[in-house]
């Protein structure tokens, strides 16, 4: 009789997927009355609130597929936070095997720099952090092939195949694939550092849990990525387009069936509030217009611009616009959020030919109409009339009929 079966019945497994969790995480000046920065006690709550989660579902085994840490030598606070969730998780589900692969920040970039992660050998938790480990559960009729970020420098060495007589094969991998970010956004995001999904998909695995990119993303038939757990890098509004872009409702983790084959978002809630605001097109807006737009852009927020991380792009908007906009009122939003980032972008030199330009050049006239278009009005004066006007005293300079007085 095939392992795993008993009589006529398959043996039912779940599987707790989490990535990502980056404990140490900071950003911002804003601490907690201990003194720890905020942003890193949001990160460590989204954490305690999903090992509450998988302790709720008790899962048979549990991967937790890398970036447990921020760094690679995270802070005190971190290190002995890490160990008391991992600790719940062991004394909690005693029989579940808890799976730690080490992500890229989890990885010294010094050969004869130690993993901290090590140190949670000592909770019975089976860490790999630097060449991939084939792990076998005999009661579960389950293997684990662990393949850290390391074991991955050369993708075409790992060899990632399901191996050995168990029902269930899993893959735990901390890697990019192809296809998951923008074209445009590979060199900033990852090099040429990246995994061909096909050599996934043509495999038959049971699952595959990935760690690495922040958005709970299927790549395939039972290919996952668990996403992180908080916004945690360094472009939490690209994580934000990406989640719109795949319809991800934020962020969690999932809970895996391999006998049904089924994959379950368990969402957490976010500890910290994230917004990028709907761009606001400043061209020929005057000070006071911008103000009341940017007021009303913050209003808007759900639940309020307190202790909120935000960002407000406004485009097309002069220096000179913003340095006479209400900075009072600015300085006031900043203080109440814990993050508020008006991101001012000036307009784009335009492609017409103007004075130094090769070509044929702008005339006067053509100069001083294109400027007036462009400048900053108050609300009562009329844009055509005031063109319209300043072209007309222009050409009245320009008459020699209008020559000298006697």
């Amino acid at each position: 009789m095939r392992p795993g079966w008993f009589g006529p019945f398959l043996s039912l497994v779940k599987i707790a997927h989490l990535a990502d969790p980056h404990l140490g995480f900071r950003r911002y000046h804003r601490q907690t009355p201990s003194g720890i920065n905020q942003r890193e006690a949001d990160v460590a709550n989204a954490f305690r609130a999903a090992v509450d989660g998988v302790i709720a579902a008790r899962p048979d085994a549990i991967i937790l597929a890398g970036d447990l840490f921020h760094a690679v030598r995270p802070s005190n606070y971190s290190i002995v936070f890490a160990f008391r969730q991992l600790q719940r998780l062991r004394e909690e589900l005693p029989k579940a095997p808890l799976i730690l692969i080490a992500g890229n920040h989890d990885t010294p970039r010094s050969s004869d720099t130690g993993s901290i992660l090590l140190l949670y050998e000592e909770l019975a938790v089976h860490v790999v952090v630097d060449e991939a480990r084939r792990l076998v559960f005999p009661e579960l009729d389950l293997s684990v092939l662990a393949v850290p970020y390391a074991a991955m420098s050369a993708p075409d060495k790992v060899v990632l195949r399901p191996d050995g007589p168990e029902q269930y094969q899993v893959l735990a991998l901390h890697f990019v694939l192809q296809g998951v970010f923008p074209p445009e956004r590979y060199p900033m995001e990852l090099g040429a550092m990246l995994l061909d999904p096909e050599v996934l998909r043509r495999e038959p695995w049971s699952y595959v849990a990935l760690g690495h990119y922040h958005v709970q993303a299927e790549m395939g038939k039972r290919i996952w990525y668990a996403g992180a757990l908080d916004y945690v890098s360094p472009n939490p509004w690209g994580e934000l387009e990406d989640e719109a872009r795949r319809g991800a409702s934020g962020k969690g983790w999932l809970l895996v069936d391999l006998a049904e084959g089924t994959v379950r978002p368990m969402p957490v809630e976010p500890p910290r509030r994230v917004f990028d605001l709907r761009r606001l097109d400043a061209e020929g807006l005057s000070p006071g217009e911008v103000d009341k737009e940017i007021a009303k852009r913050l209003a808007a927020i759900p639940g309020g611009l307190a202790d909120a991380v935000v960002r407000l792009v406004v485009r097309e908007i002069p220096r000179h616009v913003v340095r006479e906009l209400d900075h009072a009122a600015i300085r006031a939003a900043k203080a109440s959020a814990l993050h508020l980032h008006l991101d001012f972008r000036r307009p784009e030199l335009s492609g017409s030919p103007g004075l130094g330009s090769p070509g044929r050049r702008q005339t006067l006239p053509e100069l001083v109409t294109d400027y007036l278009r462009r400048r900053p009005l108050p609300e009562r004066v009329p844009r055509d009339k005031f063109v319209a006007l300043g072209v007309e005293l222009l050409a009245e300079l320009d008459d020699p009929s209008q020559g000298e007085a006697g």
